[in-house]
Order: structure tokens, then C-alpha cells, then sequence
């Protein structure tokens, strides 16, 4: 018979540890964190799968964008083709920045703005605005990501700190500390920092997972531009070599 009520009070005090008991037993305090978390949680699966698509829509298109610019013996057609590019695909959107920048000094020769900039200046300068914009533009999101893994374990151990305090109050006001009165409350209030781990450590690898993938973009931006300056400030790229 001790075993049988030993077993049953065990099993009441798991009962109280559960998810569904803790949120029947929330305060307000518990209800602001879970809150704050679930909405953590979601940004991050949003920006997550954002930046994915993007990041992978870049990288199919990048090497067949760069490679037909580069291929199309007419700069028009080459033009052409870079405005036919969908409104995200960054290459285009440097190129004809570069083009335009081009165009735009060609057109004022013997003004003020070709004596205070020569062509090539002038080029650099636009090729330099270009990349910054498309380079910000792939770290949307990353700053939610960095915060939601940085803050989301303290926000849990929050909770948690704040459960525990509630069930020592508990506690104390009962006179009761046996395993049943203790074990429910205080593992209810870890279920936080559970909660809190869960939505920070996705967060963290995704971060780092697009830190690492925008550094590559930028360093093809970088490469780009550098081809797309010689091509427009001196009629072809450093290094061509031509096909035989």
C-alpha cells in the first residue's frame, strides 16, 4: 500500500509538470515572456525561410547573369538583358547602376561634373553606392536573428526565475515541501528556459548560417564591380583573354 500512494504521488507531481498545467497556472508576468517568445520564435522562422529563398534565388541566377552580361558582344543587348532581370536579382541591378553612371558622363563632356570627376572616379563612385545597397539589402532580417539568439534564453530564464519565485511563495504559505509540492512548480518554471533554448539556438544557426553565405555574395559583388569598372572606364575587362 506505501508503494501504491508513493507511485501516485509521484505520478501527480509529473502531472504538474506539464505544459498544459503551466499554462493553466500563468500569471501575467508568465503570460508577457511566453508571449514575447512565440513572436520571437515566429520572426525568426519568417526571416529564416526569407533569406533562404532569397540567398537561393541569387545563387542559381548569379552565374548565368554574370555569364550572358559578359557573352553579349552588344552593350545594348547586355543592357537589355540586365533590365529583363527580375526586381531582386542584385548583379543586374549593379551593372546597370554602372552603365547608367557611365551614360551619365558621356553626356556631360566638357561640363563641371567631368572636370571635378574623371570617368573612372565617377564609375567607382556608383559601382561603391551599388554594392552597398544590394549588400544591405541581404542582411534584412539578421538583426532580428542575432537578438532573438542572444535575449531569447534570458527572456526564458526570466520566466523561469520569476516561476520559481511564485512557487517558493507557494510553497512557503502551505507549509508543505514534499516532492509532489515542489517538483510541479519548479518544473513547470523550467519549461521556460526549455522554451527560451528552443527559440534562441535556431536563431543562432541561422544568423550564422547567412553571415557566411552573405560574405560569399559580397565577395562575387566586389568581383563583379571590379570586372564592370574596367569594362566601362576602359572598354574591356583587366585580364581578358580572347577566345581562339
Amino acid at each position: 500500500m506505501p508503494t501504491s500512494i508513493a507511485v501516485d504521488s509521484d505520478a501527480a507531481a509529473f502531472n504538474k509538470m506539464g505544459f498544459d498545467h503551466m499554462i493553466q497556472n500563468m500569471d501575467t508576468v508568465a503570460w508577457v515572456v511566453l508571449v514575447v517568445l512565440v513572436i520571437m520564435s515566429m520572426g525568426s522562422w519568417f526571416y529564416t525561410f526569407v533569406n533562404f529563398l532569397k540567398n537561393m534565388m541569387i545563387r542559381s541566377r548569379a552565374e548565368s547573369v554574370i555569364r550572358t552580361f559578359w557573352e553579349t558582344t552588344n552593350a545594348q543587348d547586355a543592357i537589355r538583358f540586365m533590365e529583363e532581370q527580375p526586381k531582386g536579382e542584385p548583379f543586374s541591378k549593379i551593372a546597370l547602376d554602372c552603365a547608367q553612371a557611365a551614360a551619365h558622363h558621356q553626356r556631360h563632356e566638357g561640363s563641371r561634373l567631368v572636370e571635378a570627376l574623371n570617368r573612372s572616379e565617377f564609375i567607382d563612385r556608383a559601382l561603391r553606392q551599388a554594392v552597398t545597397r544590394e549588400s544591405s539589402k541581404l542582411e534584412t532580417g539578421l538583426t532580428w536573428l542575432a537578438t532573438t539568439g542572444a535575449t531569447a534564453p534570458f527572456v526564458g530564464l526570466l520566466g523561469t526565475v520569476w516561476g520559481i519565485y511564485h512557487a517558493l511563495i507557494s510553497i512557503g504559505s502551505s507549509g508543505n515541501a514534499s516532492i509532489d509540492a515542489v517538483a510541479g512548480p519548479v518544473g513547470e518554471a523550467l519549461i521556460m528556459t526549455a522554451i527560451g533554448l528552443f527559440v534562441a539556438i535556431p536563431a543562432v544557426l541561422a544568423y550564422n548560417f547567412f553571415v557566411r553565405m552573405n560574405r560569399n555574395t559580397n565577395s562575387n559583388f566586389d568581383t563583379f564591380a571590379h570586372d564592370l569598372h574596367d569594362f566601362f572606364a576602359t572598354g574591356s575587362r583587366v585580364g581578358e583573354v580572347t577566345k581562339k
